[in-house]
């Protein structure tokens, strides 16, 4: 399928791995010239000569951290005016509610609920200007079935959640879309790394962590990061006008919603 995106410009952030990676491969691939920002400068760079290789689209790559004012000016500084922006920052850590103080949930906010924010109101007032734009958020599950141990999580992306159920709705006239996609397990770091976790408390061989884990979820595997890219692409495709503020979830069907 033709995406019809030939030629625009996207800013996805923290994509030089995993879920964003996924995205920005598939932008590019459905012919979208690309800002890749990560904190690492030597995967991101990687990431980006790559996908220059395989795909011959522009790529401009800006290390910094993306959560911090003065990142966030430089990323923005590079991306210029761009068609669609994919928001993306890894998640706060795990743990319990007696763990977590006034700190932790100013962090969490920051990256995943306050810096989206920050950079959909600096790129999609000319968006709207120019009469088209896509915006998407990847979040989590966790918006749909709070995680208990992912508390900081739950409570950040929420907020993000509800911010953009109140703003796609005010810029849809001027033909800009904002949508959340929601992934489940994906066969990325962060699940290596909550296996690991889980192997160690429990004191089972990684491999059985993870095979147990890919029990809990009916497609009996974990995403993949193309599939997930594919998804967002589509939903910064040409055909994709009509979806205003919605959370897509991409989790192998582990979260049973009636509605």
């Amino acid at each position: 399928m033709d995406l019809g995106i030939s030629g625009k410009r996207a800013l996805v952030t923290a994509s030089s791995k995993g879920l964003g990676r996924g995205c920005a491969e598939a932008l590019a691939a459905a012919g979208v010239d690309l800002v890749l920002n990560a904190r690492g400068a030597e995967a991101l760079e990687a990431t980006a000569e790559a996908i220059r290789a395989e795909h011959g689209v522009e790529v401009t790559s800006v290390a910094a951290d993306i959560t911090d004012a003065a990142g966030r000016s430089a990323v923005l500084d590079a991306a210029g005016d761009v068609d669609i922006l994919v928001t993306n920052a890894g998640g706060p850590p795990p743990g319990m509610w007696t763990d977590w103080e006034r700190d932790d949930f100013v962090q969490a906010l920051d990256a995943n609920m306050l810096t989206p924010i920050a950079l959909i109101k600096a790129l999609v007032p000319g968006m709207m200007e120019r009469g088209w734009g896509r915006v998407v958020n990847i979040t989590s599950v966790s918006v749909k079935a709070p995680v208990p141990v992912l508390g900081l999580s739950n409570a950040a992306r929420a907020g993000l959640t509800g911010f953009v159920a109140g703003t796609s709705r005010q810029v849809a006239p001027h033909g800009v879309t904002i949508n959340n996609l929601l992934p489940g397990i994906h066969a990325t770091d962060r699940a290596v790394s909550l296996d690991k976790g889980v192997s160690e408390q429990a004191g089972i061989t990684f491999e059985e962590a993870k095979t147990q884990r890919e029990q809990t979820i009916p497609a009996r595997r974990y995403g993949t990061p193309e599939e997930f890219g594919a998804t967002c692409a589509f939903l910064c495709s040409q055909h994709a006008g009509f979806i205003v503020g919605q959370n897509v979830l991409l989790d192998g069907g582990a979260t049973n919603l009636s509605m």
